[in-house]
C-alpha cells in the first residue's frame, strides 16, 4: 500500500479528486479612464446618430485635483455635443471624479487669471500637493503653474533660516511657500495684486502651518513692498520682471542681499553693450551663451540702479 492509502485506511475515509474549474460568464478586463471615456462617448454618438468625427475632440489627457478633473480648453468644442444626453455626467463617470471643469486660455491682462468654468459641481476650490507643499486655490480664479517646479526644487535646498525674504510676485504662493516650508525663511513678505490669489495664498499659509512667518502685502509691489528689510528678493515673474527692479533694490537691507531674477531669454533680448563680455563670462560659467549674456545684462542694469 502507498502511504496515502495507509493513512486513509486508518482514518476510515477516502479522498476524491473534484474538478472545481469555474466557467466565468465574462472576461474581467481593466480599462483606463481614457478607454472608458472613449467607449462611453462613442456609444452615445452612435446611439444618438451623431457625427463620429466628434471623437477627435475627446481629450487624451486632463488635470486631476482631488475629486475634480480639469479638461483642456481644446476639448468638446463643437455645439453638436449638445445632442448627447447627460454628456458631463458620462464624462464624470468615465474619469471617476465628482467635479468637472473645463479650462480656457488665461485672461490676457496683467492679472493672468484663470477663466476655467465649472461643468459639474458648485465649488472650484481644490488642494494640490507638490513637493510636500499643499496649494489651496479655486481653479476658476487661479491657475497652477507646474512649469516652475525645477526652480522650486532648487530653492528647497537653500537654508534661509536667518533671512528675511521679499517675494514681489507671490501669486498663490509658488515660491513664498517654498521659502517658508523647505528653506525655513525667518520671515517672508509676500506681495500680490490679484485678490483671488491673495485669498488662495492666505488659505495655503494656514494649511501648511506657516501663517505666522508671512506678511501679505496686497496690491502693486511698486507701491506696497516693504523698504530696507530684505536679505533676499524673489522676482519670479515671466517673461520679465524689469518693471519692479528698482522696487527690488529698495527692498534690500542697507548691507545688501541677494536678488533672484527670473526671465524668458532669447538672443533678441540681449543688449549690444554686453556682447563683448559674453566670452569671458561663458568661460567662468559654462552654460548657454545667451544665458550668460542675459545674466550679465541684468547684473549691469542692477548695478546702475544701485
Amino acid at each position: 500500500k502507498s502511504p496515502l492509502q495507509t493513512v486513509t485506511h486508518n482514518l476510515d475515509f477516502t479522498f476524491e479528486l473534484v474538478d472545481t474549474t469555474l466557467e466565468l460568464p465574462f472576461k474581467s478586463k481593466c480599462t483606463s479612464p481614457y478607454e472608458s471615456l472613449m467607449s462611453i462617448l462613442k456609444d452615445c454618438i452612435v446611439r444618438e446618430n451623431m457625427d463620429l468625427s466628434l471623437m477627435t475632440e475627446v481629450p487624451h489627457k486632463w488635470e486631476r485635483y482631488e475629486d475634480l478633473v480639469l479638461l483642456p480648453h481644446n476639448s468638446f468644442l463643437s455645439d453638436k455635443w449638445s445632442k448627447c444626453p447627460n454628456l458631463w455626467n458620462l464624462v464624470r463617470t468615465a474619469l471617476r471624479c465628482n467635479r468637472l471643469a473645463k479650462n480656457s486660455p488665461v485672461s490676457n491682462d496683467a492679472y493672468r487669471q484663470s477663466r476655467a468654468v465649472m461643468l459639474l459641481g458648485q465649488s472650484g476650490w481644490v488642494k494640490h500637493s507638490e513637493n510636500g507643499i499643499k496649494y489651496c486655490y479655486d481653479v476658476t480664479k487661479c491657475m497652477f503653474s507646474s512649469g516652475n517646479v525645477t526652480e522650486k526644487l532648487r530653492l528647497s535646498q537653500l537654508d534661509c533660516s536667518s533671512e528675511v525674504v521679499v517675494d514681489l510676485f507671490a501669486g498663490i504662493g509658488y515660491f513664498t511657500l517654498t521659502y517658508l516650508v523647505h528653506s525655513r525663511a525667518k520671515l517672508v513678505h509676500a506681495c500680490e495684486w490679484n485678490n483671488h490669489a491673495v485669498q488662495s495664498l492666505e488659505a495655503s499659509l494656514v494649511e501648511n502651518r506657516v501663517r505666522e512667518r508671512c506678511v501679505i502685502h496686497a496690491g502693486d509691489n511698486r507701491v506696497v513692498a516693504p523698504v530696507g528689510v530684505a536679505d533676499r528678493v524673489n522676482l519670479g515673474l515671466i517673461p520679465s520682471s524689469e518693471g519692479s527692479w528698482e522696487t527690488a533694490c529698495r527692498c534690500l537691507k542697507s548691507s545688501g542681499g541677494t536678488l533672484v531674477v527670473h526671465g524668458n531669454v532669447n538672443s533678441l533680448s540681449i543688449e549690444p553693450r554686453v556682447l563683448s563680455l559674453a566670452t569671458s563670462f561663458k568661460e567662468k560659467y559654462p552654460v548657454r551663451e545667451v544665458w550668460c549674456m542675459w545674466s550679465e545684462m541684468v547684473r549691469i542694469s542692477f548695478q546702475e540702479i544701485l
